[in-house]
């Protein structure tokens, strides 16, 4: 048994770049960074960025498309994929990108909401923006909330 599972956490280096194939298929591709923190022994506080290309397809390029942009932290699962291609000095040259098969947009709750689609019935203000976590409630239920 093997298994080819990536989850990172990280923000967008570039908006997404979508492409449009024959049947309407699409494909997203952007730059992820994902930052380690460490203290080195002379007491530096270091920072390392490692940069990841990422890839998605068909209704996850869209949503990335409509809602990604540069700067944004998202979590992403998927798998890496490593293509192989030999120069014109026939020297064999690799890139390896992650294939997404999860998206989830991170975030304060104030970005979340200012990119969410608006709710399926406008008039009906109880219905949260938050396509995450959609739920009805009463207007005096939501003033009692301690957030």
């Amino acid at each position: 048994m093997s298994i080819n599972k990536v989850i990172l956490i990280g923000n967008l280096g570039s908006d997404p770049e979508v492409k449009y194939l024959d049947g309407d298929r699409a494909v997203a591709n952007f730059s992820l960074a994902t930052n380690e923190t460490y203290t080195d022994r002379q007491g530096n506080r270091i920072t390392q960025t490692e940069w990841h290309r990422v890839e998605m397809w068909d209704s996850l390029a869209k949503v990335a498309e409509k809602y990604l942009t540069k700067g944004r932290q998202v979590y992403i699962e998927g798998k890496i994929r490593t293509d192989k291609w030999t120069d014109k000095e026939g020297v064999d040259k690799y890139t390896t990108r992650i294939r997404a098969n999860v998206l989830q947009m991170l975030g304060n709750r104030e970005d979340r909401q200012q990119d969410a689609p608006p709710p399926a019935n406008p008039s009906n203000s109880n219905v949260s923006a938050d396509t995450s976590n959609t739920t009805s409630a009463e207007p005096s239920e939501l003033d009692d909330l301690p957030f």
